[in-house]
């Protein structure tokens, strides 16, 4: 089965666009994201685009702040200092990369975590890590979605995660040993890794290294999440899963494009909703 992505974030952000109605219709304001993009990276706009799109279709206020490449490390947490105070505004969207003389974890750190919809921040990475209620990171949570779509229940699956970064790697594992899975992570230093991820019943990969894995690394029937992304030279998207190979092992599987990255999107949107509840009504997350 190909695990549809596209579609399951259409359903999400169609609530989303409901339960924002019902606000409005309620006397509330629309809920609101700021995006800050700094510098002139090609792919950074493109992403920015997507989202401002998507808040659009949602209903939801989308500003943008263009910094040029040249801005200081100081510029931009003093604009993040505006944002936070700003009532106005819900959810604060740092775009990564950031220009390499600015330390991306100084600047995310300045981000209230109450509007830290990315949920990167180490207050709500740490709240993750307690099991407490907080803000997710969009990437982990949307496959955590898709996920769920297959296997409502996680208890006693085994789960193996391909690669330990903090936007998805490390936050997945954690999300996954919340829902009772036995997870085992592996990573660029670890011994024959194809070892592990046979274990797995559910197998997620994010380790940004091409089709990494193929189907001698997958368990027969094994639920299969990708989460890379590369551009060949002919311009098409492929992750770090050999899809053709592996689609014949795997029970379920998502493609590139069209598997995880619409979730991305989709659960930004959720957590902006979500930061803005919270303000509005005093929710707690």
């Amino acid at each position: 089965m190909i695990i549809n992505g596209t579609e399951t974030a259409k359903k999400i952000k169609d609530h989303l666009k409901t339960k924002v109605h019902e606000h409005l219709k309620s006397g509330h304001r629309a809920p609101c994201l700021a995006v800050v993009l700094v510098g002139e990276d090609p792919a950074s706009k493109v992403y920015v685009g997507h989202k401002e799109k998507a808040c659009l279709e949602a209903g939801i206020t989308s500003k943008a702040y263009k910094l040029p490449e040249s801005s200081s490390e100081s510029d931009i947490i003093a604009l993040v200092a505006k944002l936070n105070a700003d009532q106005g505004v819900d959810g604060i969207l740092v775009q990564l990369p950031l220009p390499k003389h600015i330390s991306s974890e100084a600047v995310i750190d300045a981000i209230h975590p109450s509007k830290d919809v990315d949920g990167l921040t180490a207050f709500n990475q740490g709240c993750l890590s307690l099991g407490r209620k907080a803000l997710r990171p969009c990437t982990p949570a949307g496959c955590m979605e898709l996920i769920k779509s297959q296997l409502p229940s996680l208890r006693g699956k085994t789960a193996v995660v391909v690669g330990r970064s903090i936007l998805v790697g490390s936050p997945i594992a954690k999300m996954l040993l919340l829902e009772d899975a036995t997870v085992i992570q592996v990573h660029s230093k670890t011994p024959h890794p194809e070892n592990f991820a046979r274990m797995a019943d559910i197998l997620i990969v994010a380790a940004g290294k091409k089709h990494l894995v193929n189907a001698s690394w997958i368990k027969k029937d094994a639920l299969v999440i990708d989460v890379g992304i590369h551009r060949g030279s002919d311009g098409k998207l492929t992750g770090d899963v050999d899809f053709e190979s592996a689609v014949g092992v795997a029970s379920a599987i998502t493609p590139v494009p069209g598997g995880v990255g619409p979730m991305t999107i989709a659960m930004l949107l959720k957590n902006c909703l979500e930061a803005y509840e919270a303000r509005v009504y005093g929710n707690s997350f």
